[in-house]
């Protein structure tokens, strides 16, 4: 969703008309609803609401998803608008990646190429090797049909925008036609108009209430066991902190804020069990219920440290690294060392960032990395936050720019077959 929101101020420069088809917000499953975000889409973009099927009745029958919910709606609305005609790019950019499957039913009906925009693992073999434990609900269920509308829909596309190469590498390996088709790795945007706009309408958060006589590191995002190893040896660092330096990590409150996709109040805490049995209870906080996207960047701007752990997935690219950026605090980063945040990180001289290899390391060399960058960041010393020059590259401007000059291509290449 960040990806268009941000783009959207700037595709008429470069010389295109976007239509946008989305889901009436009251059909969301979702309690963090931020309208503050509409502030940042321009008053010409036409915007076409589709419905949904009602979640309680549809989950029913196992139909929980958005995308599995809107489905059908999205293919009759598509309908409806491309067949008024002067369209020339069918653009999917979304997680809820059931509805890229209809881009091969439109490119055939309706003679226009798609592109689909792959930010996270479709079909995500991640948790077959997992435990029973470790897996999402009805994992094998949800696996089976997006292991299926994959393999209809990517072998088909005109072209494929990834976040990070390695999901490219992926489907080069699964499916040989892919290996011919055009592709573009597009890391996200950030764009400053997102805390302006916080600046001008948050004063506080409703939920979340620091104590400013500790030091508060903070991270907002998604937990889950893919994260597991950058937070567990994040951890371990601490308590060698508060076994060496006590005077200075016993002030230290940790907050993992927004961990679960679930309802409010039915999140499952997955990161303070691992902090209790490591006797860190007393010093770390997690929330799972999600918070609005706007109230997010205000704790960032209130927090004394970021904290952003990354996937063991080298292809996980964290769409979020941009505000923890912009949020201008200073941070510490765990990530995979082939995972593009590391490069945007050390381009843009943006925090400090300790990385970990594919392969087992040796964990006490490891600790002592996260360790010395914690008493970096803990001894305030001012510190630049990060190259404001560099960062233009990855601003929502440029970023667009990449966007549409793919398109460029993709359309002369469809029209030329």
């Amino acid at each position: 969703m960040h990806r268009i929101r941000h783009s959207l101020p700037y595709f008429k420069k470069f010389g295109w008309e976007a239509e946008i088809a989305t889901v009436y917000p009251h059909f969301i499953e979702a309690y963090s609803l931020d309208p503050l975000l509409l502030k940042t889409i321009p008053d010409e973009i036409k915007v076409h609401y589709v419905n949904a099927w009602d979640a309680k009745k549809s989950r029913k029958f196992g139909l929980g998803s958005l995308s599995m919910r809107s489905f059908f709606h999205f293919l009759k609305k598509g309908n409806e608008i491309l067949k008024k005609g002067g369209y020339d790019l069918i653009y999917f950019s979304t997680t809820a990646f059931h509805v890229m499957a209809l881009g091969r039913y439109w490119q055939k009906k309706f003679k226009i190429p798609f592109v689909v925009d792959i930010q996270d693992p479709w079909r995500n073999d991640f948790y077959l090797s997992k435990p029973k434990s470790e897996r999402p609900k009805k994992f094998f269920i949800s696996y089976r049909i997006d292991k299926f509308l994959e393999a209809y829909t990517i072998p088909s596309a005109n072209g494929i925008i990834s976040v990070s190469d390695a999901y490219i590498k992926t489907f080069n390996e699964r499916y040989r036609e892919t290996q011919s088709t055009l592709h573009k790795v597009i890391p996200f945007s950030g764009s400053p108009i997102d805390f302006e706009v916080m600046e001008g309408s948050i004063f506080e958060s409703g939920k979340i209430h620091f104590d400013t006589s500790r030091t508060n590191i903070v991270y907002i995002g998604r937990g889950g066991y893919d994260m597991d190893y950058a937070i567990r040896h994040f951890f371990l660092a601490l308590k060698k902190g508060l076994d060496e330096k006590k005077e200075i990590f016993s002030t230290i409150k940790c907050w993992f804020i927004g961990t679960s996709y679930a309802l409010e109040g039915k999140g499952i805490k997955t990161i303070q069990p691992i902090a209790e049995a490591m006797g860190l209870g007393g010093i770390v906080t997690e929330v799972t219920d999600r918070i609005p996207f706007f109230e997010s960047l205000f704790l960032m701007r209130k927090a004394d440290i970021l904290f952003v752990p990354g996937s063991v997935d080298a292809g996980y690219t964290a769409s979020k690294i941009y505000p923890y950026i912009l949020a201008e605090r200073p941070l510490l980063a765990i990530f995979n060392e082939e995972s593009s945040v590391v490069q945007i990180l050390k381009k843009v001289k943006a925090g400090t960032v300790v990385t970990f290899p594919k392969k087992e390391q040796d964990p006490a060399k490891f600790i002592v990395s996260i360790y010395n960058g914690l008493i970096g960041l803990l001894s305030k010393v001012p510190v630049s936050l990060y190259d404001k020059e560099a960062f233009k590259e990855y601003g929502a401007e440029a970023m667009t720019y990449k966007q549409v000059s793919f398109f460029d291509e993709v359309i002369s290449s469809f029209r030329g077959k």
